[in-house]
């Protein structure tokens, strides 16, 4: 995969196209990082595992809100308008609460 961009050649391997899911990000920062730990949370089980942590400087975190948020822009365009049901902006949304 070339980012045409940059001129960079990005290699995907297949263990990691296969991705990993999760139904919950968890935030939190410092001073010099950003660290994004992504769980899976399953209905009536108390433990959320970490399939996986990102660790940003703050400068990739403002880049990757502004891609999300132009990728949010594109697929609402095309899809229609995602509603989080009992959501306002901002915060954190756990599906499975009670």
């Amino acid at each position: 995969m070339e980012d045409k961009k940059n001129g960079l050649e990005l290699e995907l391997t297949p263990e990691t196209a296969e991705g990993v899911y999760s139904n919950l990000a968890v935030i939190s920062h410092s001073s010099s990082e950003f660290i994004v730990d992504f769980a899976r949370i399953m209905p009536g089980v108390k433990k959320a595992p970490i399939k996986s942590r990102i660790i940003l400087t703050p400068e990739h975190a403002k880049r990757l809100l502004f891609a999300l948020q132009d990728n949010m822009a594109k697929y609402e365009a095309q899809y229609g308008k995602i509603n989080l049901a009992g959501r306002q902006q901002g915060g954190t949304a756990t599906p499975f609460a009670n």
